[in-house]
């Protein structure tokens, strides 16, 4: 049995009512997270103040640290706090979520600044103000599918119809290959979705989906001008395009960018300009992302054309190549990292495999003809000739390159 956690995102379309208790779901939730946060700082400034006047450390304030903490003081002082909650008709699941994500969001910033937890660094949490979204959660299977066409979410009135059929995924649910174990309501540009964390068993669609195990293999060169050179052990060479979806919407962005500065503050002509700024976001974040799940889709499962075994690619550090402010807008309009790490699931599901070569292999500077290394190659050479004549591509000896360098470790294992 092949059971994974899989996110599984759909579109509500609710009215008035149901959209005004969901803003309510999300106001409570910012409520909650801010409540924390708060009683955190105020004990760490004791603490500090204690230790200053020299208290012993087990006589110091404790900081409310996890999550059952924070679920205890919220219990204790919402009567005082929040004494509008008790009526208000609200899912007392939504103060719990927020008091365990507060609680996450600590351990993560706390294990960054010890070098437990690797990557970029966490700050420490921040206020959640309105502004930044509207979001809350619910935990298990409390909001779930009533139907194929309708999910029902606790403290809202009735079912909540979606703009999408999940027979896909009601269809796993009720014969138990499938169970929801925490959902996600969010708003982003005045659309209201919901995310659905199914555990769910994927045994009939990865042995339908199962590679071909004598498919090829190929060697792939991200970049900005081309997103993708594939080249495969058969010879070919496929040159891939992305839609650059942040660039082709610069205009619109700018011109929308303008509108909430030519209209009074408190107006609705601003409450409007800025429904307008926020519409063209998700747009180019929908494009971007149809493109990278198709042609991860494409490369990693079978019953599609140019299916690959096994893939090469570069380990990228894209924290670092966004720093260059030349590049960091185009950079981050490709999505490379997305696209590693889609590519690494779906090969997961469906049996072939991603090989990263090390991330000092001199890929661009070999000559995939002799082997030999071009030292004086800069980022400005498109194209080459070696000392042994063969003329050379940049991206199509990066990735023959990659393949290369593939293969040689399959066969040194």
């Amino acid at each position: 049995m092949s059971r994974v956690k899989q996110g599984f995102r759909i579109e509500l379309d609710p009215g008035d009512v149901r959209r005004e208790a969901m803003g309510r779901h999300a106001g409570l939730s910012r409520f909650v997270g801010n409540l924390c946060l708060d009683k955190i700082r105020d004990a760490f400034a004791a603490r500090t103040a204690e230790q200053a006047a020299g208290v012993p450390a087990d006589q110091q304030t404790r900081a409310p640290w996890t999550a059952i903490d924070l679920e205890k003081l919220w219990r204790s002082e919402h009567r005082q706090v929040a004494s509008w909650f008790a009526g208000s008709g609200l899912s007392s699941r939504i103060p719990q979520e927020a008091c365990r994500l507060r609680a996450s969001g600590l351990k993560n910033w706390w294990e960054s600044k010890t070098g437990e937890r690797k990557g970029r660094k966490v700050g420490f949490p921040k206020v959640r103000k309105r502004q930044h979204g509207s979001r809350f959660r619910y935990d298990a299977d409390r909001a779930r599918p009533a139907t194929s066409g309708a999910v029902k979410l606790p403290g809202v009135p009735g079912n909540v119809t979606t703009r999408e059929d999940m027979s896909w995924l009601t269809a796993r649910i009720a014969d138990g290959r499938a169970r929801i174990i925490g959902a996600t309501v969010r708003e982003t540009a005045g659309r209201w979705w919901v995310t659905f964390q199914p555990d769910i068993d994927r045994t009939d669609i990865n042995t339908r989906r199962t590679v071909d195990p004598d498919a090829p293999t190929c060697g792939i060169d991200l970049g900005l001008k081309t997103f993708a050179v594939i080249a495969d052990d058969t010879g070919d060479v496929e040159e891939v395009q992305a839609p650059r979806a942040l660039k082709a919407a610069q205009r619109r962005l700018r011109r929308a960018n303008k509108a909430p500065h030519r209209t009074r503050k408190g107006s609705n002509n601003r409450d409007k300009a800025r429904r307008g700024l926020a519409a063209p976001h998700p747009t180019v974040a929908n494009r971007r992302s149809d493109f990278l799940h198709k042609l991860t889709t494409r490369l990693a499962r079978t019953r599609r054309a140019r299916t690959k075994r096994a893939v090469a690619v570069e380990s990228l550090n894209v924290a670092g190549m966004v720093r260059n402010r030349r590049l960091a807008r185009a950079i981050s309009d490709a999505g490379f990292g997305e696209f590693l790490r889609q590519l690494d699931d779906k090969t997961g599901w469906y049996g072939s495999k991603v090989w990263a070569a090390d991330r000092w292999y001199p890929s661009s500077k070999t000559c995939s003809a002799c082997g030999a290394i071009n030292a004086g190659l800069t980022l400005v050479d498109r194209s080459w000739t070696c000392l042994c004549g063969a003329e050379h591509d940049r991206d199509h000896n990066t990735a023959r390159n990659l393949l290369a360098a593939m293969h040689a470790a399959m066969h040194a294992a």
